[in-house]
């Protein structure tokens, strides 16, 4: 028997995009019908002009049974398009993919569930598609209600379900129903911090079975704990591949390219509605003078410059970026969620500003990605949007730093000294320094 699990020749994915010939001055219904009405034998529309997209280009390569493979990649790389094609979801425009066992795929929130039954109803459901008995289901059925956490709710339909319950059922009927091969796309960044350890370490026990893991995750840390090797994609084609380590590397070479090369405003490989853009960055000090570096210690503020087809008022706005060491280990996340600012007005023009006071990481450059959503929904979502670059600083006020080998963020703290009450002291003499030198 062959120990290979996934055998990719040639693998290619090709879309086509239309683009409206000629259609920029005539965007809406009322505005075409106005033109019809005024030119009743004219053609409302023009030709699209269609234009070949590659999603994916002479992708090549093979994964061993029992092995963890990271794929990494900014957005628009091909990524989910090749998890898809892997779990056949779609498929190929040229090349092949193989799969030798059973595949349970978690690609996004609910993928595979019907909304109007209920959570007994689809573990059965999803059981049944990955070819397993009703034996089989019923055997692992409660191992998958524990971990999902959803006993109270098992009998409504998942509909109802918050995004959070949504996914850990998700997770917990593709993981728990043995497959041979578990696929797992970005989807537990839904999670909260405790889900997602709980998921690493099913898929780190899903491995050591000896079954077989593909993982896509923005998360450089979970990346390296879990995966043996990484493919690194890049506009639909592998840039590089090697162990997990060597990978994120050259993810993070790349990400400082991206950084540097182009403006947000020229960015095209960002994700969401579009229809709030960032366009820029700037960092500042109290008294509004841009920094080109950050000295730990120091109050700052961040302007993330973005423009708006639609001036809003009393919308729910979620603004964000976070910060991801040199390793790509992720920091920290700031977003107006948290800190209740969430009732934010957006401008056709205008930048969020997010004050982070008494800067507490050491020297370094850090990769941060931006994000926007507008009512619940994704407007501009940016990987690798810009760097910040720290030197150290009096953060203390001491001219003292702890040693670089004990972490690289700085936590603003004191200390102290008190003496219990004589109820709750013990006999004890009190000496001077001296005395105490004379008993050492």
């Amino acid at each position: 028997m062959s120990d290979i699990a996934i055998r990719v020749e040639n693998l290619g994915k090709s879309y086509q995009i239309a683009h409206s010939g000629g259609r920029s001055g005539y965007k809406t219904l009322q505005e075409d019908i106005l033109r019809w009405l005024k030119h009743p034998f004219s053609k409302i529309d023009t030709p699209a002009i269609r234009e070949t997209f590659w999603a994916l280009r002479d992708v090549s390569f093979e994964v061993k049974h029992g092995e963890v493979l990271g794929i990494i990649g900014h957005n628009g790389a091909g990524k989910s398009t090749l998890l898809k094609i892997l779990s056949r979801i779609t498929k190929p425009t040229t090349g092949r993919a193989d799969i030798y066992g059973r595949i349970g795929s978690l690609l996004e929130v609910g993928t595979g569930f019907h909304p109007e039954l209920t959570g007994r109803e689809n573990i059965f459901l999803n059981g049944a598609v990955l070819g397993m008995t009703r034996r089989d289901i019923q055997k692992h059925f409660d191992e998958i209600v524990a971990f999902a956490e959803v006993e109270q709710f098992l009998d409504t339909p998942v509909k109802r379900y918050s995004s959070g319950m949504y996914m850990r059922l998700a997770f917990a009927v593709a993981a728990h129903l043995e497959p041979e091969v578990l696929v797992v796309d970005e989807v537990l960044a839904v999670g909260d911090a405790d889900f997602q350890k709980k998921c690493l370490g099913k898929m780190s026990e899903v491995a050591k079975d000896g079954r077989t893991v593909l993982f896509v995750s923005h998360n450089m840390g979970a990346m390296q704990q879990l995966c043996n090797t990484g493919i690194l994609l890049n506009r639909g084609k592998i840039q590089f591949t090697g162990d997990m380590k060597a990978t994120i590397t050259e993810y993070l070479k790349a990400a400082a390219d991206l950084t540097q090369g182009n403006t947000l405003r020229e960015r095209i490989d960002r994700k969401g509605e579009g229809r709030l853009k960032f366009t820029g960055v700037s960092i500042v000090d109290e008294k509004g003078t841009a920094l080109e570096h950050i000295l730990s210690g120091q109050n700052v503020y961040f302007r993330l410059y973005y423009e708006a087809e639609y001036e809003l008022r009393n919308a729910s706005v979620f603004a964000s970026f976070n910060v991801a060491s040199p390793e790509g280990i992720l920091l920290t996340n700031l977003n107006s969620k948290v800190t209740g600012d969430t009732n934010l007005p957006i401008y056709h023009s205008g930048y969020f500003e997010c004050h982070w006071p008494r800067f507490n990481l050491r020297s370094g450059t850090y990769t941060c990605n931006l994000f926007c959503s507008i009512n619940d929904v994704i407007e501009d979502w940016l990987q690798s949007a810009f760097q910040i670059y720290v030197d150290d600083g009096n953060f203390y006020d001491t001219s003292s730093l702890p040693d670089r080998s004990q972490g690289d963020v700085l936590v603003n703290h004191s200390w102290q000294s008190i003496g219990l009450s004589a109820s709750e002291d013990t006999k004890t003499a009190t000496i001077s320094p001296s005395q105490l030198s004379e008993l050492s």
